[in-house]
């Protein structure tokens, strides 16, 4: 066969270096002695070369067309040709090979140079058996010439193709040897680089951190496991999770249903815990990556496991800091809303069951917080959430929702309105007692509005919403504690259009004050007014103070309000005159206006602007406003009374006043809340409260005032237990400040 040699690759590059011949040559002396190649052999051969060389030329032809009716061979020699190489020469150097075999030569060189030919023979793709062809046809042509040519001695003939046939057989022998040790020194060469690669290999996955393994799912067994896994889960690799047995009994369920998946195709990943030789659990994250055939069906699993505990303790501190509050550790509002949703869910599955949702607000934290710092609110928020959690239930969930507003859920309750209202009372109870903060007493008052599941509400934001306007409406109506009423709710909605156009109503002047008149019970005459404000909204209409007070102050709008109202108030009063003689006005402060700083100063600068005395004014301000902060507020009221100005105490007898503060403090007026005059009549109770209230308020030198009269049998009840004065819808409407100065001219008071 042709041997392509005008075209020779650099030796391949291998571990070693340049990759060289085998180190053990190919002796020729070896296959002469098994051919019985002989120097007699040798001889004849180079006595007839000359003439069997010349009678060999024409056997080009034959090679040729022998290479080319080959369809394998042919493929060979166009690659050959598209690769740059002659054709033509390739078939002179095979027939100067063959040539060669009968110059004699049975040397060592000459077994180099045939080994040399199987080599490339190998290296080009030319298979042995295409070479047999060849020397198939060289003997047949070099027989004939023996046979047919007369310069050949008749005794040598039979000599002469004896050695023919073993010069031939030796080439073709040391030939395929070299072929063969070329495919041997490759493959040699391809398993060491092979296996260098695996060493590397081997060396990579035993250096990185992840438990790698492979699952011959046909066979059961671990078909690959790395150095890693082998020394976490130890010499015994049972398939398919070598480590199956350090996964806790309630995780391993989980892990099993992976697996399922798995080999229904799908590639899965899960996070379980696994134990160590030191029983300490640790988190891993285990995937699991399937294989499968063209059908579909899964034949190996490669697997991961990756230890994932830093991770999956970071995720854990960003759920808990997601949904903790970070100043009480309670829940927050996020988690609030989870933990009602979940309760809700199950009370549906569970006929009868209820749900009770709570909101809890503290009316005097901002002031603490604004006056005290910041490190007194956050202490003050941490001592109530710490007296509401002990009356509530493990079950139960209780959260800071924002600020100082905090929200309960009492799940699974059969009678929620009364357990609800049992919570209720416990928590006003458990925040009854003053605080301490440094030595400092601080006293809170509260409201709490309570929505039910599912007379209130179906869903968790609509029960929160009308707890929340629960709250509000406690708080405008200074009770404790209030449940959900569909008919008297303020809308958050609502709310929230309050707050965006409270922001305008005092420069666009839709603010006004109605007057309600004062009587005297023994003379019947009238001895002062109450202001009372109004917001004539643009799009409502007349909009009374509990439903945008509770916003105002959520703005920081109530301080210019109460300017507003002590200027008009008092400009409005200095025009009213009853028999020559001015009439007093009383005013409404909330309890953040009474606690602001300046509030002294800005109720003189009142006075001083519309030129009236002090004594002119009345001051109405709440109990639990005045025992909030009990000091803050005595100071108060010495300076107001240095001014001239008289206290009131509005809505006396349904806050926690302490009776050796209220003695002692320059009090003017005690009002009782019009609550304890609607069933007076019918009440004995309510009217025993009432009397207790005079008494008190004139053993306390105070005069005692009943608001909400609606009916001369009340007025004419109060005149009997002693009550002083008197104003209500029975006496007049609120009026506007026109409206108010015609009913002075014309009323018998």
């Amino acid at each position: 066969m042709p041997t392509p040699t005008n075209k020779r690759k650099k030796p391949k590059e291998t571990r070693g270096g340049i990759r060289r011949k085998s180190s053990h040559p190919i002796l020729g002396k070896e296959f002469n002695y098994v051919l019985h190649l002989s120097e007699e052999d040798a001889l004849v051969l180079k006595r007839y070369q000359d003439i069997l060389a010349q009678g060999a030329a024409g056997f080009a032809e034959k090679i040729y067309n022998y290479m080319f009716d080959n369809p394998d061979i042919a493929d060979v020699l166009y690659a050959y040709e598209r690769q740059g190489g002659n054709i033509g020469e390739l078939v002179r150097s095979q027939l100067e090979h063959q040539l060669g075999l009968l110059n004699g030569d049975i040397d060592e060189k000459a077994a180099a140079a045939s080994e040399q030919v199987g080599r490339e023979h190998y290296r080009w793709g030319i298979k042995p058996v295409w070479s047999l062809g060849a020397y198939r046809l060289f003997v047949d042509h070099i027989k004939e010439l023996i046979a047919g040519e007369a310069d050949i001695d008749h005794h040598d003939r039979d000599a002469l193709e004896r050695a023919l046939i073993k010069v031939v057989f030796r080439d073709m022998a040391i030939t395929s040897e070299g072929y063969w040790r070329a495919a041997v020194e490759q493959l040699t060469d391809q398993r060491d680089e092979l296996g260098h690669e695996q060493d590397l290999a081997g060396e990579l996955l035993g250096s990185i951190p992840q438990l790698l393994w492979t699952v011959d799912i046909e066979a059961n067994r671990i078909a690959y496991a790395s150095p890693g896994t082998q020394a976490f889960c130890g010499d015994t690799l049972e398939a398919p999770i070598p480590c199956f047995y350090r996964i806790p009994g309630s995780e391993r369920e989980r892990v099993l249903t992976a697996w399922q998946q798995v080999i229904d195709g799908a590639a899965v990943q899960l996070e379980i815990p696994v134990s160590g030789e030191d029983d300490s659990a640790r988190w891993y994250r285990l995937a699991f990556y399937p294989t499968a055939n063209r059908r579909g069906r899964v034949l190996r699993v490669h697997c991961l496991m990756e230890d994932v505990t830093e991770l999956h303790s970071d995720r854990e501190r960003l759920e808990q800091l997601s949904t903790q509050d970070e100043v009480t550790g309670l829940a927050n509002r996020t988690l609030w809303y989870d933990r009602l949703a979940s309760a809700l869910a199950v009370a549906r599955r569970n006929p009868g069951a209820s749900v009770a949702v709570m909101v809890l607000d503290i009316n005097q934290f901002k002031m603490y917080n604004d006056t005290l710092g910041h490190e007194a609110g956050d202490q003050l928020l941490r001592m109530i959430a710490g007296r509401v959690q002990k009356v509530l239930r493990d079950t139960d969930t209780l959260a800071r929702l924002g600020g100082d507003e905090f929200g309960i859920v009492l799940p699974m309750v059969q009678d929620a309105e009364k357990a609800a209202e049992r919570v209720a009372r416990e928590v006003m109870n458990s925040l009854s007692a003053p605080f301490t903060f440094k030595g400092r007493e601080l006293c809170l008052s509260s409201a709490i509005g309570i929505a039910v599941f599912p007379q209130h509400g179906e869903d968790s934001h609509t029960l929160a919403s009308h707890a929340d306007s629960a709250m509000y409406r406690a708080k405008w109506n200074s009770a404790p504690f209030l449940f959900f009423e569909t008919e008297t709710e303020v809308s958050a909605s609502e709310h929230l259009q309050f707050s965006g156009q409270l922001h305008g109503a005092l420069e666009r002047e839709e603010f006004e004050l109605h007057y309600q008149p004062k009587i005297d019970l023994s003379s019947g005459r009238i001895c002062g007014a109450e202001a009372l404000l109004r917001w004539q909204h643009p799009q409502q209409g007349l909009v009374l103070p509990k439903r945008f007070i509770a916003v105002a102050e959520q703005l920081g709008m109530i301080s210019p309000i109460t300017d507003w109202v002590l200027d008009t108030a008092l400009e409005h009063s200095r025009h009213w005159k009853v028999d020559g003689r001015p009439v007093a006005i009383s005013v409404n402060v909330s309890a953040r206006s009474f606690q602001s700083p300046g509030l002294i100063s800005r109720i003189r600068q009142a006075l001083d602007k519309a030129g009236v005395e002090g004594s002119l004014l009345e001051v109405e301000i709440t109990e639990d406003t005045l025992m909030s902060d009990l000091e803050l507020g005595a100071r108060i009221l010495d300076e107001l009374s240095e001014l001239g100005v008289s206290i009131a105490i509005d809505d006396f007898g349904t806050g926690y006043s302490s009776l050796s503060y209220l003695k002692r403090l320059p009090i003017n007026t005690l009002k009782i809340d019009q609550s304890f005059l609607q069933d007076m009549a019918n009440d004995p109770r309510d009217a025993a409260i009432v009397r207790s209230i005079i008494e008190l308020g004139h053993n306390l030198d105070c005069k005692v005032i009943a608001e909400g009269v609606e009916a001369q049998g009340v007025r004419e009840q109060l005149r009997q237990l002693g009550c002083d004065l008197v104003q209500g819808f029975h006496i007049s409407k609120p009026l506007p400040d026109a409206g108010f100065r015609e009913w002075l001219l014309s009323s018998a008071h």
